[in-house]
């Protein structure tokens, strides 16, 4: 099995929009007010509650949270970035179609973020894996319009989960968010590949899927049941779409779906807005 990741998210940087992104990472790594005010108030709780005798930890408690939900709302203001949006009429309708694109993957019944892959190269494996001649480690992801919590905008884009990190597809640049660090991603650097892929699915099969065939838990050479196995069921071989997402900059993720023919539309759309991108610069270099 081989890993199917992404790199270094601190490498995935596009000169382009370095300034947003160092603005979101150094508010990022400044302390936490919510946590500093809620100890110092705790503290401070505790300490009144122990002069006025035997109340201390109550007060510590109930001065806890005050401190945390101010320095919450301070935190609103000092570890968040604003990004405002006021997209000419062909980029707006580029994103439009994206956001469309988008939301036909969300209605697929099984979306999997694959993490790991690799060929079976033995009969033994072979056997024991229904027959598949790969083996992929996929678990379900989140496919949702949401914007990350240290950033505030008038767009609300789609967002993919991919293992750790979450893409977030904002008008101007992919948004790639790994713990509380972030990086970038042009479209014009984004490289998307998709193609059909059969898939004998052990679990439940989603209800969109295509069963193209079956096989058996423990097939033969010949394709058969091997008799030497009890109960040895028959297993739906499914008709999956698989998305691949990188960028020269280390970005690296496949996804799968339970439909075919889906990717398609979402791919254009990227293309299409990073057409636009490619054009707008070259303008602007052609008026200086």
């Amino acid at each position: 099995m081989r890993e199917i990741e992404s790199g270094d998210v601190m490498d995935m940087r596009d000169e382009t929009f370095a300034n947003v992104i160092d603005e979101i990472n150094a508010r990022q790594s400044q302390t936490r007010l919510s946590v500093v005010l809620a100890i110092l108030f705790g503290i401070a709780g505790f300490l009144v509650g122990k002069a006025l005798g035997g109340a201390a930890p109550v007060l510590g408690v109930m001065a806890f949270l005050p401190g945390m939900l101010i320095g919450k709302w301070l935190d609103g203001y000092r570890r968040v970035s604003v990004l405002y949006y006021d997209l000419e009429l062909d980029a707006e309708a580029a994103y439009g179609r994206l956001v469309g694109a988008f939301e036909t993957l969300t209605l697929c019944a099984g979306r999997w973020h694959v993490a790991a892959g690799g060929k079976i190269q033995d009969l033994t494996t072979w056997k024991r894996n229904a027959g598949a001649s790969m083996l992929v480690d996929k678990k379900p992801t989140t496919l949702a319009s949401t914007l990350p919590q240290v950033v505030r905008s008038n767009v609300t884009p789609p967002s993919i989960q991919v293992g750790r990190q979450v893409l977030y597809f904002m008008p101007d640049l992919v948004l790639v968010k790994d713990g509380n660090r972030y990086g970038a991603v042009g479209y014009a650097d984004l490289r998307t590949q998709f193609a059909p892929t059969n898939f004998i699915e052990t679990g439940r099969v989603p209800s969109d899927a295509e069963v193209i065939g079956h096989t058996w838990a423990h097939p033969n050479k010949s394709g058969g049941p091997d008799r030497r196995f009890k109960n040895n069921r028959q297993i739906p071989i499914c008709r999956y779409e698989a998305l691949r997402l990188s960028s020269a900059t280390g970005l690296n993720e496949l996804l799968e779906f339970s439909r075919t023919n889906v990717s398609q539309a979402f791919c254009q759309a990227l293309s299409a807005i990073a057409q636009l991108h490619q054009d707008s610069s070259r303008q602007t270099l052609s008026a200086d």
